[in-house]
């Protein structure tokens, strides 16, 4: 196992190079992806990469929005022959004190994708927590399961192969919607999710890249895809969802 960071940025520069600089205490490589800054972003970017050794920038000539910039990311994570990456929003919303746990929990289940389920704290905006309730619901609509705690935590740990097979299907959400989708496409093809809380917070005056209307209709659409592929699947998830609650009886029994 080869573990790393992935870091999608976007008008984060000024909060990305100092998390890039706590992370590098690990040593694993931190991919570093510009998604189409400003030319004063770029720059900034390179003034980190340069201090930090084991920082690998790739610069993407046009913004191609969160999940174009994480697909990058996983290709060139997959360049480097790594097996596992941990994505970390730029914005320093997470707590990165659990960088250590998630890294050991993948390598103990290595073939599962570890997610960050947010604990708010008093910063967190109720229209963002609403959206992530009603993401939830149609996550669990679209894959016939309970397990999906969170589909929006950017602070998850991808397996390099998987995701990047999944990431590779034509119509998958190269924005706002990618979080919730590629969790939802690795399920269908057996990549089922572990949880553990992570904590978030809002800082004062923090930069949002989210669009509260053309986000929400674009995720809208993206579940509307995922409801009819669903009904595709359904026979194998049905047959899934049996052998799974079954294998978890069988835990609780033992």
């Amino acid at each position: 196992m080869k573990q790393g960071f992935l870091i999608p940025v976007y008008r984060h520069a000024a909060t990305a190079g100092p998390l890039a600089e706590k992370l590098s205490a690990f040593g694993l490589p931190i991919i570093l992806v510009d998604d189409g800054n400003t030319q004063e972003a770029k720059d900034c970017l390179g003034q980190w990469a340069a201090k930090i050794p084991c920082v690998i920038l790739v610069s993407l000539k046009k913004n191609s929005g969160k999940g174009g910039a994480v697909m990058r990311g996983i290709e060139k994570a997959a360049e480097l022959g790594l097996t596992h990456v941990l994505q970390i929003d730029a914005d320093g919303q997470h707590d990165i004190k659990n960088a250590a746990f998630f890294l050991e929990e993948s390598a103990r289940n290595p073939k599962n994708i570890i997610c960050g389920y947010p604990e708010f704290d008093e910063t967190a905006p109720k229209s963002r927590v609403t959206g992530r309730k009603i993401s939830n619901f149609w996550a669990a609509v679209t894959s016939l399961s309970g397990e999906f705690r969170d589909v929006l935590c950017g602070f998850r740990v991808y397996p390099v192969d998987a995701a990047l097979r999944a990431s590779r299907h034509l119509l998958i959400d190269k924005r706002m919607g990618f979080d919730p989708e590629i969790l939802i496409r690795l399920y269908w093809k057996g990549v089922f999710p572990i949880y553990h809380p992570i904590k978030v917070s809002y800082p004062q005056g923090g930069i949002s890249n989210f669009h509260m209307v053309k986000d929400n209709l674009r995720i809208s659409w993206m579940f509307s895809r995922l409801c009819a592929g669903m009904l595709i699947r359904l026979p194998f998830l049905l047959v899934m969802r049996i052998c799974r609650q079954r294998r978890k009886g069988s835990h609780e029994k033992s």
